[in-house]
């Protein structure tokens, strides 16, 4: 990796001049532990230089997983690893030495050259078995295999960055229901029992990194790190593009069972031909042969719309699930929460009749909690209007009575895990968010159909004012009636391929991005819902996901990595031209992202929590939550409302990043298993209302979070 500057919120609180003896000279990158530095010896040595965050380093677990950080690169330092020079865990902030390795990793080789040669990739892949079968000999699980965690030397591939590896003598366990890892490159025994992982997942992450440099996507593709997830589990790869001699060794790797896998002599053995001959000389730059150059400076905080080498953007696949994040829900204990006091149903839809649900009430501001017999699975997903609660489950959708919970409709639908909540568009309830064979419209009173129109194969549907829009597989865009059902307009958006259509509630516009090839850049359009006209379009340096417009007309980001790591927000004003942009101070794995104001809240993978002034370029304060996987943060009334998979909903402070509120878990049957996203609360006349994995809708009252 090459030098950087440090840039971004805390830069000079993170670039300490010394290391124990060791001066450090540049960047060479950040992670979720820390930041590496290069740095030389007194003999003149080049050294990477990793030193924990000043944040982390007051916390006893991060020192207990950076101790065991040390000792397992001790263990494993040798030819496929870099080994380690000198190490003080107990600094006041923890630091390691190991021995600097020049050369790209294969995410920024693939990134700057694309797919690798087949000749090349054999080359590959024995070398990562050498290192595997090493690793794996002194008893140490890497458990985070990946591409920016392999580095091409001359010499060979080394792996890295022993952050979250387990020896298997260790006694720093993983925690009930705390997923560490990267979910492209995660095996799906680290989803559905984190405890129980071997080193067939190293495998399993080798067999990823096999597909992403054969082809720079993964084998199991999506925008969202929660439907990677649910694929990685559930699906077969994508090996598209594999090499036709490497494509069978590759699928053996990808195995759902780890005993299914080979193990690294066995692919040593199917690879000798090849093993003695690597040569990664074709893979370091020219400009690489001298790291002591001058850094790039960094851009200013505000910019026109320009271009940035960034990462190749996967292609999309299984619409029915790209549509939305699937979350996770791996959780070691079955909790079930009764409620009592049996109400009547009025059961008004066009479903097979009248049911029964469990409704309990109390008197803290009218809160309560309802288990509605609806049916269908999941966590459900619901919206406020009108005084009513509209929510979906898998199969199914139904109507509470915000006041006291009582179902008031019910209706079946062909959905399958729900990403959100039903829309409301041209007056009517719209089950189908997520595309499928189908769009309807129900009357939000009773759950009667008023009107349904199918839906070709591969067709994607967002909602935008009283327009349902409709994406076909050709990339050509229908605007609906929402009231009706019937066409208002149909066109092809500017661009090639298929746009990815975002839209957000209020907004009468939908946001239109399709990536470079390259991963490069983005180009945005913003388009009149109602008539499908164009409203502006502008081309952004990096890939980018859209996640908030504002009441001037701005437009939110996150850009994001190959990992699905959120590295900068980025505000553009359509009005000035001009693109804000402001560094993450680390990479956020899974974020999701709010704003309020000149204020955004991210919240990502494993529970942390950053409040960022995106006017200022400061981070305003960061929170561990502990939560493994959230919902998208919602902010109300100086708080910031999040659940969690296991039916927990937290409250935070929005103005000082304290943890004010958590409702207790509330699990369901399966939750051993990757089900639907955890659902995003709504805040709605001084209540919160939520859902839970056990089918529970509840209520709160969002004035006194310490009740809860």
């Amino acid at each position: 990796m090459a030098p950087q500057r440090n840039t971004g919120a805390g830069a000079e609180a993170e670039l300490p001049e010394w290391a124990g003896h060791y001066r450090l000279e540049s960047c060479l990158g950040s992670g979720g532990m820390g930041v590496v530095h290069l740095a030389r010896s007194t003999s003149g040595m080049k050294l990477a230089v990793k030193v924990v965050h000043a944040e982390f380093a007051r916390d006893p677990e991060f020192r207990g997983r950076f101790r065991q950080e040390v000792a397992a690169a001790r263990r494993v330092s040798g030819a496929f690893t870099a080994p380690v020079v000198d190490a003080d865990p107990e600094a006041e902030r923890p630091w390691m030495a190991t021995l600097f390795i020049p050369g790209p990793t294969l995410s920024e080789q693939v990134k700057r050259k694309g797919p690798m040669a087949p000749e090349q990739l054999r080359r590959l892949m024995a070398g990562l078995a050498e290192a595997l079968r090493d690793i794996h000999r002194v008893g140490v699980v890497h458990r985070d295999l990946k591409p920016s965690n392999v580095l091409l030397a001359e010499d060979g591939p080394k792996v890295i960055d022993f952050g979250i590896s387990r020896p298997k003598d260790s006694e720093l366990r993983t925690e009930t229901g705390k997923l560490i890892g990267t979910p492209p490159f995660m095996a799906p025994e680290q989803f559905r029992r984190p405890r129980e992982v071997g080193p067939a997942a190293d495998i399993f992450a080798l067999g990823s990194v096999m597909v992403h440099a054969a082809t720079g996507r993964g084998p199991f593709d999506s925008d969202s790190p929660y439907v990677v997830a649910y694929q990685v589990v559930h699906d077969e790869p994508d090996l598209a593009g594999v090499p036709e001699g490497l494509a069978p060794l590759v699928r053996r790797c990808l195995a759902k069972e780890p005993a299914d896998r080979p193990t690294p002599d066995e692919l040593m053995r199917e690879l000798r031909s090849v093993a003695a001959s690597y040569d990664t000389q074709a893979f370091i730059p020219a400009q690489r042969r001298s790291e002591d150059g001058p850094a790039p400076a960094a851009p200013g905080p505000s910019e026109p719309a320009g271009g940035r080498p960034a990462v190749k953007r996967p292609g999309r696949r299984r619409a029915v699930l790209a549509a939305g994040a699937l979350g996770l829900a791996v959780v070691g204990a079955l909790t079930a929460v009764g409620t009592a006091g049996v109400t009547g149903v009025s059961d008004g839809g066009d479903h097979s009749g009248g049911r029964k649900g469990a409704a309990t009430r109390t008197a803290a501001y009218g809160t309560w909690s309802a288990r509605p017999a609806v049916g269908g699975e999941g966590m459900p997903h619901c919206a406020y209007q009108g005084g009513r609660l509209l929510c979906a489950r898998a199969g199914v959708v139904f109507a509470l009575s915000g006041t006291d919970g009582r179902l008031l409709w019910r209706r079946p639908v062909d959905t399958r895990s729900p990403s959100g909540p039903p829309a409301v568009s041209g007056g009517l309830v719209q089950p189908y968010t997520d595309g499928g064979s189908r769009v309807a419209g129900l009357d939000p009173a009773s759950g009667r159909q008023v009107w349904q129109r199918p839906l070709p194969a591969g067709t994607t549907v967002r909602y935008a004012g009283d327009t349902a829009l409709l994406t076909g597989a050709d990339g050509t865009v229908t605007g609906v009636d929402g009231a009706t059902g019937a066409t208002r307009w149909r066109r092809t958006l500017p661009g090639q391929g298929v746009p990815s259509l975002v839209t957000f509630p209020g907004a009468s516009s939908a946001y239109a991005t399709r990536t470079s090839a390259d991963g490069s850049s983005t180009r945005v359009s913003a388009v009149d819902a109602g008539t499908g006209e164009v409203r502006w379009e502008v081309r952004l340096r990096g890939w980018l996901k859209p996640f908030a417009a504002q009441d001037d007309g701005s437009v939110s980001f996150l850009a994001v990595d190959s990992g699905y790591g959120a590295e900068e927000i980025v505000r553009y004003s359509p009005r000035t031209g001009a693109a804000r942009r402001v560094a993450l101070p680390t990479v956020l794995d899974g974020a999701h992202a709010t704003v309020r104001g000149d204020v955004a809240y991210v919240l990502a993978t494993g529970g942390s929590l950053d409040a960022v002034d995106v006017e200022s370029g400061r981070r305003l304060w960061h929170l561990e939550t502990s939560v493994s996987r959230g919902s998208l943060p919602v902010v109300q009334d100086g708080r910031v409302y999040f659940t969690a998979s296991d039916g927990r909903l937290l409250a935070v402070d929005a103005g000082k990043g304290r943890l004010v509120g958590q409702t207790p878990a509330r699990l369901g049957a399966g939750s051993a298993r990757v089900v639907s996203a955890p659902s995003a609360p709504v805040a709605a006349g001084g209540r919160v209302y939520a859902g839970a994995p056990d089918g529970t809708v509840f209520t709160v009252d969002g004035h006194a979070p310490a009740t809860w």
